[in-house]
């Protein structure tokens, strides 16, 4: 029988009075790509900081290569082998992708110290060529280069450093489709190689593309070990949650009513595509496209965080003038962002503070200071209505999983009273339990007579949960589908059309 490359036994972990981590045990074999499925909140990203050394376990063992190992800081964790990959790539765009890949190890000249650039252009430049990659990219600015090929630059990051264990967190979240089937290749080749991964997602359907075995996290605890082949996806989700999820989208439908969101000839600056687009209360519409589509841009512009070059916005039969974010906030309109860590929240201020920051008005007083008591009873109610987990307002930010981010930022909107609801990648990173309660979220905004836009790289979520389809490209409509007719076929033509 293979020995483990790394086997992890009894992991505890707790932050005062949170117990994170509750006896986790779990091993990786040499050369297969093992999958850590679970809930947000359920440990995935603790248990990773411990193996990589940014944080100290309570209690337990670690072994690699059948040694007992201690990882006290990230640099030790490199010299055993092991390198991550995190969902926020850790780069700097404005150097070379050489400069990149050799940061914090770069190879100088022996005799003088100087930097020994021609020797690390060759190396990169082997590494992109086996990554699929030109070569003549390792002298190029890495902000040049789309999100895909700065991934690929963090794998060659890893594999400069001879790495044994690569982990890989929500690596495709951010990818076009293209980008994730070079991934998915060169998933491939490392195992191939013998090199193993850590594969953390969300996405059930690329679990079953690269997955050899599966452990499954729940409330701290490894729940399960199955080999990926051999079971399926629904018994995956019930093991995560606890629970069967009798829907994926649990879709509800509501009786068409009035236009209640309008736009007329509205212009984004940088397209200059005028946009005529009708949104009837009892419906969601849903915005899709391939990245760099310009329906990001179309929300920002709509919510006065970008500006635009003409037309009108319309709410109930009037115009609203939107120049900046706080006309929006004022005019009804709420922008859940698809960048909640650096656009949502205050990732070092508490969850009170971060649910109420887009009403603030509505919490100060005749002296114009904050009742802290009145945001922290209505921070209270919103941690109790969404389920986030842990309960506890005082906690910065920064301290949940990304699925209870994600609901902190809606708690916000929620907060303010809006009318208008723009979801931008609303689910992007947040595990299958998540967004089922993100879309029963969006179902009772609609029957609370809610206008909801949704914006969304994930096709089946599109056609799961909406109701009508807009396809955009180039900053152009191409296609308003009733979802009756909107398949995957008919969307993919409309947003490829010219291209």
């Amino acid at each position: 029988m293979t020995k483990p490359l790394l086997e992890v036994k009894e992991i505890y972990k707790s932050f005062a009075n949170n117990h994170v981590l509750k006896g986790v045990n779990f091993n990786v074999l040499p050369g297969e790509v093992h999958v850590l499925l679970g809930e947000n909140g359920a440990g995935k990203s603790t248990l990773i900081k411990i193996l990589t050394g940014a944080y100290s376990m309570d209690k337990g063992t670690i072994h690699w290569e059948g040694q007992a190992v201690k990882i006290h800081t990230p640099i030790e964790a490199m010299e055993l082998g092991i390198a991550t990959i995190y969902q926020e790539l850790n780069v700097i765009k404005e150097l070379t992708v050489y400069e990149n890949i050799f940061l914090g190890r770069e190879v100088k000249n022996s005799k003088m110290g100087l930097l020994n650039r021609k020797q690390m252009i060759e190396k990169a430049q082997d590494l992109l060529i086996r990554l699929g990659q030109n070569p003549k990219l390792a002298t190029v600015p890495l902000g040049q280069l789309g999100l895909g090929q700065q991934q690929l630059v963090e794998i060659a990051k890893a594999l400069i450093l001879e790495a044994k264990l690569i982990i890989m967190d929500e690596p495709t979240s951010c990818l076009s489709g293209r980008e994730v089937e070079q991934l998915y290749k060169i998933v491939d080749q490392l195992r191939e190689e013998g090199i193993s991964i850590i594969f953390i997602s969300h996405r059930l359907e690329e679990i079953q593309r690269l997955g050899d075995r599966i452990t499954i996290l729940r409330d701290g605890y490894s729940v399960e070990t199955l080999p990926v082949s051999e079971t399926k996806p629904d018994e995956w989700i019930e093991l995560m949650v606890g629970r069967s999820l009798e829907e994926k989208f649990p879709k509800k439908q509501f009786e068409r009513g009035d236009v209640g969101f309008s736009l007329k000839g509205f212009t984004v600056e940088a397209s200059h595509a005028p946009i005529d687009l009708d949104v009837h209360y009892g419906e969601i519409v849903g915005l899709s496209g391939l990245v760099g589509a310009g329906r990001t841009e179309l929300a920002r512009a709509i919510f006065g965080a970008d500006k635009r070059a003409g037309g009108k916005i319309v709410i109930d039969g009037k115009e609203v003038k939107i120049t900046n974010p706080r006309q929006a906030i004022d005019a009804g309109i709420a922008f859940i962002t698809e960048d909640r860590k650096s656009e949502g929240l205050l990732l070092d201020l508490p969850l009170d503070i971060n649910v109420c920051l887009a009403n603030m008005k509505k919490f100060a007083g005749r002296t114009k200071l904050l009742n802290l008591n009145k945001m922290k009873e209505q921070a209270k109610r919103y941690v109790k209505e969404m389920q986030i987990r842990p309960n506890n307002i005082e906690l910065n930010a920064r301290n949940f999983s990304g699925g209870n981010q994600q609901k902190v930022v809606i708690a916000k909107w929620l907060c303010t009273n809006a009318k208008v609801f723009i979801f931008d990648e609303p689910t992007r990173g947040i595990d299958v339990g998540a967004k089922v309660e993100v879309y029963r979220l969006m179902n009772k905004l609609v029957e609370e007579g809610k206008i909801v836009i949704m914006i969304s790289s994930d096709l089946p979520e599109i056609l799961g949960m909406c109701d009508r389809v807009i396809v955009m490209n180039t900053g152009r409509i191409t296609a308003d589908l009733p979802i009756a007719q909107a398949t995957q076929e008919q969307v993919m033509k409309a947003a490829t059309i010219g291209l």
